[in-house]
């Protein structure tokens, strides 16, 4: 890979990260792990969370529009 090319996508997952914490914190919601993964191509580390983040974050999950349900099994 290009070095032109990982350092857009350096800068496009420093972006969503930024997005995400915005967006995630309009709900009460932080991931303290959320991050940009070095590596290439580049990852986004959601990371670990209490049980307490883990609820809220599925609370707003689940309360979103478009939010499909898994099937019970």
């Amino acid at each position: 890979m290009n070095k032109a090319l990982e350092l857009e996508l350096d800068q496009e997952a420093r972006a969503l990260v930024d997005q995400l914490r915005i967006v995630l914190a309009s709900h009460e919601v932080k991931l303290p792990s959320l991050g940009r993964d070095f590596g290439t191509p580049p990852l986004i580390t959601l990371g670990n969370c209490n049980l307490a983040t883990a609820r809220a974050l599925l609370a707003v999950l689940r309360a979103s529009p478009g939010t499909r349900r898994p099937a019970r099994s």
